[in-house]
This record gives C-alpha cells, structure tokens and sequence, in this order.
C-alpha cells in the first residue's frame, strides 16, 4: 500500500500522474513515500530530537507510536482520517495531502502539499500548501528548495495554478528558500497559531521551474 515513490494514498485521483512526475525528478536526490523500509531512519530522525512538526515537537510521541505499533504508524500517518491536533491542542479534520519522505539514500526530512479540490484557499488553521522540515544534519544541501520545486508540477496536477507558503519573519534560511523557487511576498502579519509570531506569506506560481 505504501510506496517507495508516488502518493501514499493510493485512493488518490492523481496518484498515477503524480508517481510519473517524480521518476523524472531524482539526480540523487528523491521524494519518497512513508514506508515501512524507511522507517528505521525516520525513527532514528526523531531519536536525534528532530520533529517533522515545526509548530510543537512530536518526537517523542511519534517514537511511542512507532514503537507501539510501526504498521498503525504509517497508516495514520497517511489517512484522511485522523485528525491533526495544533498547537492550542484543538483538533481538525486533516486537508487531503500529498505526504513524502527527503531521500538523497538516507533520510532527510519531510514534506508535504496540502490542498482543497477546486480551489486555492485554506481553512486558518492551515497557514500554507506546502510545508517542509529538514533533519539538522542535513541542511544547507538544498535540499528544501528542491522538495518546494519538485512539490509545484504535482500542485498543478491536483489544479492549483499558484500554492502559498508561509515562514516565520525571522526565519532567513526559510525565505530564502521561498524566493529562489519564485516566492512573491503577499503580506505579513501574525501567526494564527502562535502567539507573538510574525508571519512572511508568499505565493508561488506553480509554473515556476
């Protein structure tokens, strides 16, 4: 059910056309979906103290889930079904995703798109199409600009023209990586989720190579 490269809901309209744009999108460097093969090193991931959540660390709770139950771990890490608690621990129906793994041979991070079908807008709790987080080991690779870029041709397939992404202003590396993939800053202002948090909000054209 969960494949080495492609969707990780195999329900998914789309998941042909998106497992066909990332075989042309490797050199080294891959996004993968969650499996049981990889599992060992996101674990190992998340041991290092690295959360995949950039809002609140999950670590340890997602260790316990591992440990409880590998197989449960992925299927609730992929389903429609399960709830995603924020910050504030209020929980909220999941959006429908395109959850992957950074893989350059190794575990590197996570990512996903997320969207609504037939429109560009997001709930508020959502505060971006696509969010990333790198393992600290692995960072200043590249490796986050190239997950956004690989991340736009399968936005355009579920029809979304432009996706927004979103960063903390006080985070340069992040901005950075918005802006070499074609981010244009639309406006700035408070976090939703995070009190005293300052917001950068841009939107990207998912033409942009």
């Amino acid at each position: 059910m969960l494949r080495r490269n492609g969707c990780a809901q195999p329900q998914d309209r789309n998941a042909e056309p998106v497992r066909d744009l990332l075989r042309t999108m490797r050199n080294g460097f891959e996004l993968v979906s969650p499996s049981i093969e990889g599992l060992p090193q996101y674990a190992a991931a998340l041991e290092r103290g690295w959360s995949p959540d950039n809002l609140r660390d999950v670590s340890q709770e997602q260790l316990a889930a591992i440990r409880k139950d590998p197989e449960a771990f992925l299927r609730d890490a992929v389903s429609l079904d399960v709830p995603v608690i924020l910050p504030d621990g209020r929980k909220v129906p999941r959006l429908p995703f395109h959850p992957f793994w950074m893989w350059d041979g190794e575990f590197c991070g996570s990512t996903s798109l997320r969207f609504q079908h037939g429109t560009e807008e997001l709930p508020p709790h959502c505060t971006g199409h696509i969010g990333y987080a790198v393992v600290p080991w692995k960072r200043g690779r590249g490796y986050a600009t190239k997950s956004l870029r690989m991340l736009l041709p399968i936005a355009r397939v579920e029809g979304l023209a432009r996706v927004m992404v979103t960063c903390d202003d006080d985070n340069e590396a992040s901005r950075r990586v918005i802006v070499s993939s074609g981010g244009k800053l639309a406006g700035r202002g408070p976090s939703p989720l995070v009190n005293g948090k300052t917001l950068l909000t841009f939107w990207i054209d998912t033409n942009e190579p």
